[in-house]
């Protein structure tokens, strides 16, 4: 079987997440391997029925389905995986991509900001999409106010891409489905969800890691504060993208999130020349795609059996320790791995293998920051 519909196949699986995904292809030699153990494991993390995984026919008529509208998958640790994005910890193990390929491996900007944009506001990301894009590639999220009109402007001297929240094939919001249309002729349209998923309110979040991991940079333009825009600010932040800022009037509520930025350090940008000046040439922050579990000594990835280095029983004590304890550590408000660790004194791999067990039982979450929650249904 080609080792990309297994791959899809296990990206599509039940509680498997972008760091299980990982952390699965570390300790197995391929996809096939990954899913063959899937249902111990789960087992193993106190799950009964095993976690529901595609069959290799649903897997192929996935890729069909795709492939009739014209879009192509890329999966994570493949040469055509964008190189910034893959840096996240929880980069998308696959992204469908309608249109240009190419423009994922450019140096690129985001713009992001209010859907209840100003009129002013709307006129200057326009301006700022149409200046960046003679030489930049302008990301955003194709939503109304600010994202639609960085991307209408971009479209005017250059290339943009959108990153959507659901399927390739709902475009949303439905104002933007000529908009969506124009991007995948003359740009490229990116999407992690499947086809036929329509955007619901989770998925935000995933679609907004995916613009700052595609950019050196992004500029914040009319952002209430506790708004998605900065949520994405603070995950570009986090993973080492220059931040810019649009100041506005103290007055308007939705200019109190990038004047925030500012005071905290953003660029204060007036125009496409503050973004050039600043933009660096690559993130500041380097390998981020490695998985932070692996400290204090531990080897880094399942490459050779775990704990392979201690007597066997003694690993199994361990392991079965590691089984009663790190459950009860784990609570509904995120925890660091590492104190985790600390806590029950356990070794890095013992840590590790219970947590992949947990959540592919669906009894844990792992979240961005190496840190792990209790689901929200649990």
């Amino acid at each position: 079987m080609p080792p990309q519909i297994d791959r899809l196949r296990l990206v599509r699986t039940e509680s498997v997440g972008p760091i299980t995904y990982r952390r699965l292809l570390s300790r197995f030699e391929t996809p096939a391997e990954a899913l063959a153990a899937l249902p111990e494991l789960a087992r193993a993390g106190g799950r009964a029925t095993a976690p529901r995984i595609p069959t290799p026919a649903e897997a192929e008529r996935e890729f069909a389905a795709l492939a009739r509208m014209g879009g192509k998958f890329i999966f994570l640790n493949t040469p055509e995986y964008p190189e910034y994005l893959a840096q996240l910890p929880d980069a998308p193990p696959v992204i469908a991509v309608l249109g240009d390929l190419s423009l994922l491996h450019t140096r690129a900007i985001g713009i992001v900001g209010a859907r209840n944009a100003s009129a002013n506001g709307m006129r200057l990301a326009e301006s700022l999409g149409a200046e960046l894009a003679a030489s930049l590639t302008v990301v955003s999220g194709l939503a109304r106010g600010i994202d639609a009109a960085a991307h209408t402007g971009a479209l005017r001297t250059g290339k943009t891409i959108a990153v959507i929240a659901g399927g390739l094939d709902l475009p949303y919001p439905p104002e933007n489905e000529k908009l969506q249309r124009l991007i995948a002729q003359h740009g490229a349209v990116v999407a992690e969800a499947p086809l036929g998923t329509a955007p619901i309110a989770r998925h935000f979040p995933k679609r907004n890691r995916i613009i700052a991991g595609l950019v050196l940079g992004l500029v914040v333009i009319e952002a209430a504060a506790r708004s998605g825009s900065l949520l994405t600010a603070r995950m570009a932040l986090e993973a080492g993208r220059e931040l810019f800022g649009v100041p506005g009037s103290p007055l308007d509520p939705r200019s109190q999130g990038a004047n925030d930025l500012i005071r905290q350090g953003a660029h204060l940008t007036e125009s496409a020349a503050d973004v050039l000046a600043n933009l660096p040439g690559h993130p500041a922050s380097q390998g981020l795609g490695r998985d932070p579990m692996f400290q204090h000594g531990a080897p880094s990835g399942f490459a050779e059996p775990a704990f392979a280095w201690v007597d066997p029983a003694e690993s199994a004590r361990e392991l079965a320790r590691a089984r009663l304890e790190i459950p009860a550590l784990i609570g509904a408000d995120p925890a660091g791995v590492d104190e985790i660790a600390r806590r029950c004194q356990l070794s890095g791999a013992a840590v590790t293998a219970v947590l992949l067990e947990l959540e592919l039982a669906g009894r844990v979450e792992t979240l961005a920051g190496n840190r792990v929650a209790r689901p929200a249904d649990l």
